[in-house]
């Protein structure tokens, strides 16, 4: 849903929210449909797995394979240059899958607060995780945002969304409905988002997003993806494969 592109009171009616907020029979509902809002990870594989899955690539089994054959015909130099690149090439591997698993951890810990939000038409404080789609949030000066927002009232609202855009500077934030719709996310100027924080000011705003549906929900996702490779990988891994079939062919 591109919820930026929406007048508020479209967005109230869509999440059949009001100014008033959700009831307590509604929260319990929506909580029982939607889920909690929290970023969930993948089950951990253990360590000895990682490692494991680093001798995959078929570059990798034809240089093993040019080991065991270097070695049986008593070229021990050889054998262990090959071996030494294949165990650091499996390190750098090993590390980079360790780094994505800890970055999984550290999303999920910086995104459990406590938001203050209106249900039952009082200010209340509940954690993160019992947020649901339609709850109106508060937001003021320090807050982590607790789940992606459609802002609804801004008071010289600035947020810093540099753990999702990479953007330094503290953002101005309105409440109109933006126009354009091939937008990036770092231009949803009407909208807040899970983890980032408030730099300045004070705002209102209606969840329409949680847990893993959320934009930083989306780059967990993404972190978890098995095998997912970059352009630049994938033509690399082509190359690779090319290239070994022509010295089999000219080795034959």
């Amino acid at each position: 849903m591109n919820w930026h592109l929406e007048q508020v009171e479209k967005v109230l009616q869509l999440t059949g929210s009001s100014e008033s907020g959700l009831s307590t029979a509604e929260v319990e509902k929506r909580a029982i449909e939607y889920g909690p809002n929290e970023i969930t990870g993948a089950k951990k594989k253990p360590v000895i797995f990682l490692f494991l899955n680093q001798f995959k690539d078929f570059m990798i089994l034809v240089l093993i394979a040019a080991a065991v054959i270097s070695g049986l015909i008593g070229d021990l130099t050889d054998t262990i240059v090959i071996i030494t690149i294949i165990i650091l090439n499996a390190i750098v591997g090993f590390i980079q899958e360790f780094r994505a698993e800890r970055a999984i951890e550290a999303l999920k810990k910086m995104t459990v607060i406590n938001a203050t939000v209106i249900r039952n038409n009082a200010v209340t404080t509940v954690s993160s995780i019992a947020l649901v789609p339609g709850d109106i949030v508060l937001l003021e000066a320090g807050n982590i945002l607790p789940a992606d927002i459609r802002l609804w009232e801004t008071f010289q609202l600035k947020i810093n969304e540099s753990s999702l855009t990479g953007e330094s500077l503290a953002v101005a934030k309105h409440t109109a409905a933006l126009t354009n719709p091939d937008l990036t996310v770092g231009d949803y100027r009407n909208m807040a988002f899970k983890g980032t924080h408030v730099s300045y000011g004070r705002g209102k705003g209606i969840v329409v997003a949680i847990g893993m549906s959320t934009e930083l929900g989306k780059i967990a996702s993404l972190l978890q993806e098995p095998g997912i490779q970059t352009p630049l990988q994938k033509r690399l891994a082509k190359f690779g494969r090319n290239l070994a079939y022509i010295i089999l062919a000219i080795c034959a």
